[in-house]
Parts: C-alpha cells; sequence; structure tokens
C-alpha cells in the first residue's frame, strides 16, 4: 500500500486558440488536462482560470505543487503584432541605422518592392555618443562623458519605455558600454537599460544590436505580464513559476526579464523536449516531431534522442507564416531549437483567392472568434469546420461536452465561402481544404528532414497538439513514413513538456582568437567566468549542486570564413584539448559540407556554456492506474476519408480502449483534448503507458 502524499507538477501553455494545463502526479503518475480558451485581450487571465479549473478538476491543493512551468507567447505577440515598448537606441557615433541597413542577405533580394520588418526603434529615436573601440579592443576614442546628459534629456523627451545600449566592439571592451549603461540607470531609474554586453557579448554588430533592440522592446510587456501572474499565483498558494526558454530548459522570471529573447519560441520547445524524452523511453529515439495546434503547425527533427539548436532565430516580419525565412523578421542571437514553423492550424481560414484558388492562411481565426462552429461569431470557415463537416469531429460538442458545436453555421459558412466559388459541394470543398493544409504541413516535415539530408522514412512521426492526431497519418502517407505515434494527452502535451524540462540557461562570450596561436589558460579564464556565472543562476534554484552540469562547446571556422560550426569542447582546456578542439571542427566541417581542410588554421570565433540543474526524470511511460477494460465503441458516423468517400466509422473512446488492442481504420479514437484519425489501411494499438501507435495494416514493424 503506498501511503505517499501525492506531489504535483503543472505546466501552462498558452496558444493561439487554447491554454493547456497539464497536472502530473509525480507519486501516482496521473495526468490531468484541463483546456480554456486563451484570452487575447489578456493571457494572463486566460492562465489563471485555467489553473483553478486545474486544480479543482484534478483536487490538488496547491501546498502540494513542487514545480508550476509557463510557456508563454507575449515576446512573439508583441513582436508580430508590433505593440511592443516605446524604444530608445544608443550607438557609436555613425552606427544609427544598423537596424535598418541589416544584412545583404535577405529573403528577397532583388525584390524592390518587398516590405521589410517593422523598426523597432524609429529613427528619432536613435541617438549616438561619441566613443570607439576597436577591433582588438582597444581605446581608438574615449567615451564623451559631457554627452551623456544630453542624452538623457533626448530619451526624456522621447517618453521612451525602455533603451537598448549597443556600443562597437563593446563584446571585447565593455568599458564604455558598462559606464555610459550606469548613468542611463542613475538619471532614469524607472526605465530598463539594456546593454549589448550583457545581453549578447559576441561579434556580429546587427544580430547583437538586433538581439539587445528585441529585449529592449519587449522588456515592459513582459515584466507586467509575469509580475501579474507571479502575484496571482502566490495568492493562489502555488510557486512562482519558471519560464520555458526557446532553446529547450526552464528558468526563473528573473532571468527571462534579464534576457526577454530567450522566451521567443518557448511554447513549441516544450513540446519537442516532451517528445524526445518519450521517443527515448518508448524506444523510438528517432523522430520527426509534429505539433499541430490553433494557429500554427511545428516540425522538428530529433535523432538519437537529441533534439537539435540553432544559435539564431527570426521572430516576426514574414506575413507568409513561414517565419525561417532569413532577412524575413528580427534575428535574435539566442539559442532555439530548430524548427520550421508554419501559418496552419485548426483555426487557419479558408478563402478563394481572386484567381479563383483555394487557399488555406496565413490568416487564423485564432481564439476570438475561433472557427464557424464554435459559434463565438466566426464567419470565415476554418480548417477545424473542414474537419467537423467531413465528420471526423463530433457534430455536437468537444472537449469533452465543455464546447458546445454549431454544424449548421459551420455547413453554411463552408458553402458560402468556399464550396459556391469552388462550384464544389460541401464535403468537395471540405476535402479540398484539407488536402491543402496538409500539403503546406508535409512541406514543412520536409524542410526538417529531407532538406537536411534525412531520410524521413527512417523516422517515426511523432504527433501532437490539439489537431496533430487529426492529421498525423494523411502526412506520413505523403512522407511515406511507416509509423506514427501519438502520446497520451496529446492536446496538452506541450504542457507537459514544460514539467519534464530541467533548468536550463545558455551563455555565451566571443573569443577571437587562432588556435594555433590560443594560450588555453586564457581560454580555460573565459570558461570559468560563465560557469561562475551559471552557479550563482543555480544556486537561486535551491537545486542541490550534485545535479549540476556543464556542456562547453565552441564556435569554430576556417579563417576567412563568415560563418562558424559548434563542436563540442573539453572539461578543461589545455595544449591537447586545443588540438581536440581544432580535430573536432575538421570532423563537423566534413559531416556538414562533405568536406575539410586539415592543412588550415582554424579559428575561435565564440566560447558557449550549458548550465542545468537536472530534475526528476518523469516517466511518461508509466502503466495507466485507469487503463481501459475494453468496451470503447461509442457510436458511428459517416466521416470522409480520400479514396474512400463517405464511411460508416467506428467511433471509440480512448480511455476505454485496452492496452495491446488494435483498432483498425477506418476509426476514429476521441479524447478530451485531441481526435486520432484512423484511415482505411491502417490500425492503431495503444500500450499500458497511454500510447497510441498507428501503422500500415499491410506493413510490418519499420524497426
Amino acid at each position: 500500500m503506498n501511503d505517499k502524499k501525492p506531489v504535483y507538477r503543472i505546466g501552462v501553455d498558452v496558444g493561439g486558440t487554447f491554454t493547456d494545463v497539464a497536472v502530473i502526479d509525480e507519486t501516482g503518475g496521473a495526468i490531468t488536462v484541463t483546456k480554456v480558451s486563451s484570452t487575447p485581450d489578456d493571457f494572463g487571465r486566460g492562465v489563471i482560470e485555467a489553473l483553478v479549473q486545474a486544480l479543482d478538476r484534478g483536487s490538488v491543493p496547491p501546498d502540494a505543487v513542487t514545480l508550476l512551468a509557463h510557456a508563454t507567447t507575449v515576446v512573439t505577440n508583441a513582436i508580430l503584432q508590433e505593440k511592443g515598448a516605446r524604444i530608445g537606441l544608443v550607438t557609436t557615433r555613425g552606427f544609427r541605422d544598423l537596424l535598418e541597413l541589416r544584412r545583404s542577405a535577405r529573403a528577397n533580394l532583388y525584390d524592390l518592392f518587398q516590405d521589410g520588418p517593422s523598426i523597432l526603434a524609429p529613427r528619432r529615436w536613435r541617438m549616438e555618443v561619441t566613443e570607439r573601440i576597436g577591433a582588438d579592443g582597444t581605446v581608438i576614442t574615449p567615451l564623451a562623458e559631457d554627452e551623456i546628459d544630453g542624452l538623457v534629456e533626448g530619451l526624456r523627451a522621447a517618453r521612451v519605455e525602455a533603451v537598448a545600449v549597443t556600443l562597437l566592439f563593446s563584446f571585447l571592451n565593455d568599458d564604455h558600454e558598462r559606464r555610459l549603461g550606469a548613468r542611463l540607470r542613475a538619471a532614469l531609474p524607472d526605465v530598463p537599460v539594456f546593454l549589448s554586453s550583457e545581453v549578447l557579448p559576441e561579434i556580429r554588430e546587427f544580430e547583437r544590436t538586433s538581439t539587445t533592440a528585441v529585449c529592449a522592446y519587449v522588456a515592459p510587456i513582459l515584466n507586467r505580464y509575469l509580475t501579474r501572474l507571479k502575484t496571482a499565483v502566490r495568492e493562489m498558494g502555488l510557486p512562482v513559476p519558471y519560464i520555458m526558454g526557446s532553446g529547450g530548459g526552464v528558468f526563473e522570471i528573473e532571468e527571462s526579464l534579464a534576457m526577454p529573447a530567450l522566451s521567443a519560441e518557448s511554447g513549441p520547445a516544450a513540446g519537442v523536449i516532451a517528445a524526445a524524452l518519450a521517443g527515448t523511453q518508448i524506444g523510438r529515439p528517432d523522430l520527426v516531431s509534429f505539433d499541430m495546434g490553433g494557429t500554427t503547425a511545428k516540425a522538428s527533427l530529433i535523432r538519437n534522442g537529441t533534439v537539435e539548436t540553432t544559435p539564431e532565430y527570426e521572430v516576426g516580419g514574414s506575413s507568409s507564416g513561414k517565419r525561417w525565412l532569413y532577412g524575413a523578421g528580427h534575428p535574435i542571437r539566442v539559442p532555439v531549437i530548430d524548427l520550421a514553423e508554419i501559418s496552419a492550424g485548426g483555426g487557419s481560414i479558408a478563402w478563394v483567392d481572386p484567381a479563383g484558388a483555394l487557399r488555406v492562411g496565413p490568416q487564423s481565426a485564432g481564439a476570438e472568434p475561433g472557427p464557424v462552429c464554435y459559434g463565438r461569431g466566426g464567419t470565415e470557415p476554418t480548417v477545424t469546420d473542414a474537419n467537423l463537416l467531413l465528420g471526423r469531429l463530433d457534430a455536437d460538442s468537444l472537449l469533452g461536452g465543455d464546447l458546445p458545436i454549431d454544424y449548421a453555421r459551420a455547413y453554411a459558412a463552408m458553402e458560402d465561402r468556399v464550396a459556391g466559388p469552388l462550384g464544389l459541394t460541401v464535403d468537395e470543398a471540405a476535402a479540398a481544404v484539407i488536402r491543402v493544409v496538409n500539403n503546406a504541413m508535409a512541406e514543412a516535415l520536409r524542410i526538417v528532414s529531407v532538406e537536411r539530408g534525412h531520410d524521413a522514412r527512417d523516422f517515426t512521426l511523432f504527433c501532437f497538439g490539439g489537431a496533430g492526431p487529426l492529421h498525423a497519418a494523411a502526412l506520413a502517407e505523403e512522407l511515406d513514413i511507416a509509423e506514427v505515434i501519438a502520446p497520451p494527452a496529446p492536446g496538452a502535451f506541450s504542457a507537459l513538456g514544460l514539467v519534464a524540462s530541467d533548468i536550463k540557461r545558455d551563455y555565451g562570450r566571443t573569443f577571437f582568437s587562432v588556435v594555433d596561436d590560443t594560450d588555453p589558460v586564457d581560454l580555460e579564464a573565459v570558461y570559468r567566468q560563465m560557469e561562475d556565472e551559471a552557479r550563482h543562476m543555480l544556486a537561486r534554484t535551491g537545486i542541490a549542486p550534485s545535479a549540476w552540469e556543464f556542456a562547453r562547446t565552441a564556435d569554430l571556422r576556417y579563417i576567412r570564413q563568415a560563418y562558424e560550426l559548434t563542436v563540442d569542447a573539453p572539461d578543461a582546456i589545455h595544449a591537447e584539448g586545443l588540438a581536440a578542439l581544432a580535430r573536432g571542427f575538421h570532423q563537423r566541417h566534413a559531416q556538414t559540407y562533405g568536406h575539410a581542410n586539415t592543412s588550415e588554421r582554424v579559428q575561435i570565433v565564440t566560447l558557449r556554456l550549458a548550465a542545468t540543474a537536472r530534475l526528476p526524470v518523469l516517466d511518461l511511460t508509466r502503466p495507466r492506474a485507469d487503463a481501459g477494460t475494453g468496451e470503447s465503441l461509442k457510436s458511428h458516423r459517416q466521416a470522409w476519408f480520400a479514396g474512400a468517400g463517405r464511411v460508416a466509422t467506428p467511433v471509440h473512446d480512448r480511455a476505454r480502449i485496452a492496452p495491446g488492442i488494435p483498432v483498425a481504420g477506418p476509426a476514429i479514437i476521441e479524447s478530451l483534448d485531441s481526435t486520432i484519425v484512423i484511415p482505411p489501411s491502417w490500425q492503431a494499438t495503444p500500450d499500458d503507458g497511454g500510447f497510441v501507435t498507428m501503422t500500415r495494416s499491410d506493413a510490418g514493424d519499420p524497426r
């Protein structure tokens, strides 16, 4: 008999349509999911509503919660909607226009009519100061202290809400930037001041300026949001939340406010981290992760249980929905999980363009008004409406009856906006909408697999998000993937990933030196400096030092190359360690580009450190105490499938399907947070941990 009192972890993920809460009972392993509509006018209100419902539904005492983790969309939304703070930018004299000059590499270099991304700091709020640090870190022109009072008056007159300071080569010598920052902070105590030497002490002037400007642009909004949230959860008796980072791992609110850009893609990151953990635990370490929610679909590659990250990401700026295109947005030089994201979700709007072609997205109905079938004022048909009309979703209600459905209104909208203009029946129009959105999502899957040199057939498609299991089998057929897995609670899987993540923070310092000319003592000193900073951060978590881990890497390149490759660095730097760095780079260059020149000198550019505090690992495969008995059939309904049309299709309750009992397609499996569609020639088999594996009926085990 287990007399242990339950201990809980809670994850809260804010999406464009729903806010999801996953509650994990660490003692018994039970997972409770709560979904409420997001509140775009005040996302924090939806978070608190979701937490209140989750605590009540699971009978969870607040003092039994040991971890509360949160994925926020505040940073991304502020930039996408251009609703950030009024910011001032202070630069070295002659460099105030960096944000507009950008780089020559951009999405459409020769398109004279393209609209570039908005400028976060208009020119009238960008100011200059006389000073100059040279490329070797020496002072060329001393800081003009007598100009600082004038800068302060100019910033006051502009009524700026935050200030970004990026002086030339401050990553090599931050003396001028720190002195200027101290004066500004003393004179403007209520205005946050972000120094590039604190935010991103790395090479590349534009990216450093852009990252610092993004931090200043979103900081006041993020500060207000997190401060209110912190107060509200404390009043509920819950612990202060950790914030999910874009590169995987959670960190304290204070870290998020010091470096707001770290939270730009926190929701998608959580889902990929959870997928990697689940894949390792169920013996499927090679996955294509597919996350389809209400507004976007995301894809990422997981190989050998490892999630790939990229050192730079662009946020905002693209109306196409393809936000991975270089030059389309505002670069932030922070580690971000490498994923392809497109505007294709359940709320994506179907429309007919002037040429008579069917389009889906990038516009989304979002949470307000939402799809037409939600009956909240939506008038334009969406992907969710198409799935409903094709019989794939319950025609009466969703979310276990909490969300009534207006089938007639969805039918009329599809008939009026799509079927009529295209001369199709409503079934044909809805099926066309699904084909279009599936083609777009298949392209995202190809980007992270085939276009990166991987054969998608060697991977398992791991689907989650509220709409992911609806479309997964069709996408697997498109890429000839033989196996699809839907995890427990797929509709809240990103929220589950929040509580399965460790505490993690990434650090970087530019260290410009040729390997052969480097003194290992100097290089080791920089790593030690970053480790000291990381230890101070980890000590605040209260986690024992025995659970701390530090991983060193370095960005290297051949002399005269413009960009770097990241390789692992040894735990202690000495002469042999430097040689190992060079060898690692040659090997990585050969793997990446197909060739290497071992006689060429290698240059160190940036040193990096990942600091992690490991939390107890959640067992996502623990057998469910409430496993089904096999009496799962709920009803039959006419559902549409490609190549078969309307078919009488059995509908099963996922919670009641017995482990190990296959469900042959065509079939539909329903649960509170998602619906799994099993086409003809496929079958689905749940295990005792709640994972549902779909395979083609005529195919053997792909392993």
